[in-house]
């Protein structure tokens, strides 16, 4: 630091002292109190260097800094791709021959007696079969719809779970379910638990990011909160054009220079405040503009697509054009682009060190033209989704990094008649049984785990719950969840909140 920004930075830390009543017992106690706080600023990762590469002052926390888990992981980043609305399960991974022979006909009352629906009318719905033709793919056989011919080229890789279940019947709360826990606000949640426990490789970038295509989830910042953790720990949404973060870079006129002395004498004040105040939200408040400095030249390095090659940008389809639909659910025009960006982005976050990406794409709500919408929203994922699950496995990458493809729950055998609705093409919510599938990371591929009844309504064999879904994550990145808590409310709490069961049978 040289002796401009040194002065500045004392006279920060001076004002700081000046206004703090407890300013005398706290320099009575000096060579206790700073023996102390050089072991706090150890524990949360402050730097110790006089300056740090890109001239940080010394002394700077960084609550993101690498931490061990409880035993040796098999994943170290996760790319969450967060199907919003739900896809239907029975038209994409779940065949169901028996529900095609059925088409028509009513389910037993009996069956629906004490079911909850989001639209359909019980005393006049039936079942309505799909049009999709499966087939088998891979050396295991996996199943897969028409819709994904290029994910099914992947099956070797993929570990199909077909046996989820939730309980929540309503988007929100089992959005909230499947990334926290639990369908409650407050709540840290998936990708804000793994950067707590495990800290982040990358200097320059958040641990966790956000990128989303369409027209936005309705669960919005909620399904990427922090909760009662520390806000470094929230994700951070990213933009794929433009600014990558709103309001990052400098006003005009401002020189790197000063901008830096000015972070200097707010870091030195705040960690001032943070010595005697030991509170983790100060830790990250300095942490934050820390980063947000680092970012303003890593960012636009990250959506700079100029050295990748031709063939990896069309292996990805960022240059596709949308078909054309009368819809609007899957987003609007430009979503193909954009989906297929933020695909190849999340590639690009993982190689820089970034913990947790979350791809949210909405709407997979098919309650009407099914087979139109969720055709279109399959040609939007499908090849820029096998492209990063083949571009991973070649850079050596797809190991250690899992990639989740889900939605919240999956969709009813039932056709939808919602009242008024003049014909009957799409299906409703069903929490009772639904698909999802992971790749790398350490599960095994070529494995479709648990089965569905003969109509696709309820579980038969091995039922995995949001919880359990969440433990078995957990221990691919080397925690035990019973262990991986924070005190909150004088309660120890997890993400899987007082249940979940580990299922060692995904686990390569």
């Amino acid at each position: 630091m040289n002796s401009k920004r040194l002065d500045l930075a004392q006279q920060g830390w001076r004002l700081a002292e000046q206004q703090s009543r407890r300013y005398f017992l706290g320099n009575a106690g000096y060579g206790i109190g700073a023996t102390a706080l050089a072991s706090l600023l150890a524990t949360e990762g402050f730097s110790d260097e006089k300056n740090g590469s890109d001239g940080s002052a010394a002394g700077t926390p960084n609550p993101l800094h690498p931490k061990p888990p409880h035993f040796a992981p098999k994943a170290k980043r996760c790319i969450l791709i967060f199907l919003e609305g739900a896809p239907s399960q029975i038209d994409l991974y779940d065949p169901k021959p028996k529900l095609n022979e059925l088409n028509g006909k009513p389910l037993p009352e009996s069956m629906t007696k004490n079911v909850r629906f989001a639209f359909i009318k019980k005393e006049s719905a039936v079942l309505l079969g799909s049009k999709r033709k499966f087939s088998k793919h891979g050396q295991c056989g996996m199943e897969f719809s028409d819709l994904l011919p290029n994910i099914a080229s992947c099956a070797d890789d993929i570990l199909m779970v077909r046996s989820m279940h939730t309980d929540q019947f309503n988007h929100h709360p089992a959005q909230l379910s499947l990334l926290a826990g639990r369908p409650f606000f407050g709540l840290p949640t998936m990708g804000s638990w793994l950067t707590y426990g495990l800290g982040s490789e990358s200097q320059d970038l958040p641990g966790y990011v956000v990128l989303s295509a369409g027209r936005g989830t309705s669960g919005g910042a909620s399904l990427w909160s922090s909760g009662f953790l520390p806000s470094m720990y929230a994700g951070v949404l990213f933009r794929n054009q433009g600014d990558p973060v709103l309001n990052l870079a400098n006003p005009a006129g401002l020189p790197r220079e000063l901008q830096r002395e000015a972070l200097d004498v707010a870091s030195a004040m705040n960690a001032s405040r943070l010595a005697e105040m030991n509170d983790p939200e100060i830790a990250s408040r300095i942490a934050a503009y820390e980063l947000a400095f680092r970012m303003q030249s890593a960012a636009p390095e990250l959506i700079d697509l100029s050295g990748e090659t031709k063939e990896t940008l069309d292996a990805y389809g960022v240059d596709r054009e949308d078909p054309e639909i009368k819809a609007d659910r899957g987003g609007g025009k430009g979503t193909y682009k954009q989906f297929a960006t933020n695909c190849l982005l999340a590639r690009r976050l993982v190689e820089r060190g970034v913990r947790f990406v979350s791809l949210f794409h909405a709407s997979w709500d098919h309650h009407s033209n099914l087979d139109v919408e969720l055709g279109h929203n399959c040609g939007m994922a499908d090849q820029p989704v096998a492209a990063l699950l083949k571009d991973l496995k070649q850079r050596g990458l797809l190991d250690e990094t899992l990639v989740i493809f889900a939605g919240e729950f999956g969709r009813t055998p039932l056709g939808e008649n919602r009242m008024g609705s003049k014909d009957v093409s799409g299906r409703d919510h069903h929490p009772f049984a639904f698909s999802l599938w992971m790749a790398g990371g350490g599960v095994k591929g070529g494995l479709t785990y648990g089965a569905t009844d003969e109509i696709g309504w309820s579980v038969i064999d091995k039922p995995v719950h949001i919880n359990d879904f969440h433990a078995t994550i957990l221990k691919l990145f080397g925690f035990d969840h019973l262990k991986l808590t924070v005190r909150n409310q004088g309660l120890d709490a997890r993400l899987t909140g007082v249940a979940g069961n580990v299922i060692d049978e995904w686990i390569a």
